[in-house]
C-alpha cells in the first residue's frame, strides 16, 4: 500500500480520500477548511496543517481542487506542495484545471519528481461506487505506477502524454455540457409548438438524445435536485473548453451557445445548484 497525501476533500475529494483509505493506504489529508478533513481523520487518516507539511514523505501527491487559482494557491510558495514533494514522488494532478495550468505546474516540479494528471469523469454516485472514468496523462512508467492506486477509484484510461488527460477531460465535459444545452434548447422548441411536454420526451426517446432526455427528465419537473455537479463549477469547466478551442483556434458556435445558458443560469441564482438545472433556465426563457 502507499502513503498518499491528498489535498482537497470537498464533496469529491472526500469521496475520493475514503476510498483510497478503504483500500488500505495510508493518507495524509489538508484542505483549506480544516473543518471538513473530520470524517477523514476519524476514518485514520492523519491530518496536516499545510500543503508542504502533507507532501513531505508521500509516495504520490493528490491534488483535488476547485480550479487553477486554487490549485497554484496550493503548489506555490514556502508551505506549499512543491516544496514538500520529495524526491521519486509523484504528483497526481486530479482536477478539472485545464491544460495551461498542468503545464504551469509540471514546469514548476522540483527535480527527480514527476507528474501525472488525472482528472475524472464522473459524480457523487460513480465515485461513491468506485466507477469514476480517470483520464491520465503522463509517461507509460508512472502510469503503471500510479494505475493500482487509481483503480480504487475507478477506471483509468491512459491517453497520452503530460497534459492530455487534461485535454481528454475538456473533450468529455464539453460533450455533456453541448448536450445539455441543445436537451434545454429543443424542450423549449416543443413548448413553442404547442407539444405537451410529455409528448416531447416520448419523441426524445426515439433520438440520439434519449439517454439524456430520460435522465434528465426531473431536471425539468422538481425545483430542487440533489447537487451531483455544481452549475457553477460547469460554468467553470465551460470557460476552459472556449479558451482551449480560441487557443486552437477552433470555431466552437454551440459550446459558446451553451456556456452562455450555464453563464445566464448563474447570473439568475442557479450557482450553487445542479449543473442539470440549466434545463429549467433555458425552458422558463422567451426570446423578447
Amino acid at each position: 500500500m502507499s502513503e498518499i497525501a491528498f489535498l482537497g476533500t470537498g464533496a469529491m475529494g472526500s469521496r475520493m480520500a475514503t476510498r483510497l483509505l478503504a483500500a488500505g493506504h495510508q493518507l495524509t489529508v489538508w484542505n483549506r477548511t480544516h473543518e471538513r478533513t473530520a470524517d477523514l481523520l476519524a476514518q485514520g487518516a492523519r491530518g496536516a496543517q499545510t500543503p508542504r507539511e502533507a507532501a513531505e514523505g508521500a509516495e504520490f501527491v493528490i491534488t483535488m481542487l476547485r480550479d487553477g487559482r486554487a490549485l497554484r494557491e496550493v503548489a506555490d510558495g514556502p508551505d506549499g506542495i512543491l516544496a514538500g514533494l520529495q524526491e521519486g514522488a509523484r504528483l497526481l494532478e486530479m482536477s478539472t484545471v485545464g491544460p495551461r495550468a498542468v503545464a504551469d505546474l509540471a514546469s514548476a516540479l522540483p527535480p527527480a519528481t514527476a507528474m501525472l494528471d488525472a482528472p475524472v469523469l464522473g459524480s457523487l454516485g460513480e465515485v461513491e461506487a468506485g466507477a469514476l472514468t480517470i483520464f491520465v496523462g503522463g509517461t507509460g512508467d508512472d502510469f503503471a505506477r500510479a494505475e493500482p492506486l487509481l483503480k480504487a477509484l475507478g477506471t483509468p484510461l491512459h491517453v497520452g502524454p503530460l497534459g492530455h488527460g487534461a485535454r481528454a477531460k475538456l473533450v468529455a465535459n464539453a460533450s455533456l455540457i453541448g448536450v445539455l444545452g441543445l436537451l434545454g434548447e429543443v424542450l423549449s422548441l416543443a413548448d413553442g409548438l404547442g407539444l405537451p411536454r410529455n409528448t416531447a420526451f416520448s419523441v426524445l426517446a426515439h433520438t440520439p438524445l434519449a439517454a439524456q432526455a430520460e435522465r434528465r427528465r426531473a431536471a425539468t419537473e422538481q425545483d430542487a435536485l440533489p447537487v451531483r455537479f455544481a452549475l457553477s463549477l460547469a460554468l467553470k469547466d465551460a470557460g476552459l473548453v472556449s479558451a482551449a478551442g480560441a487557443e486552437g483556434g477552433r470555431d466552437l458556435r454551440l459550446l459558446r451557445a451553451a456556456e452562455s445558458w450555464l453563464r445566464q443560469a448563474e447570473e439568475a441564482g442557479w450557482g450553487g445548484a445542479d449543473y442539470a438545472s440549466v434545463l429549467r433556465e433555458i425552458l422558463r426563457h422567451r426570446d423578447s
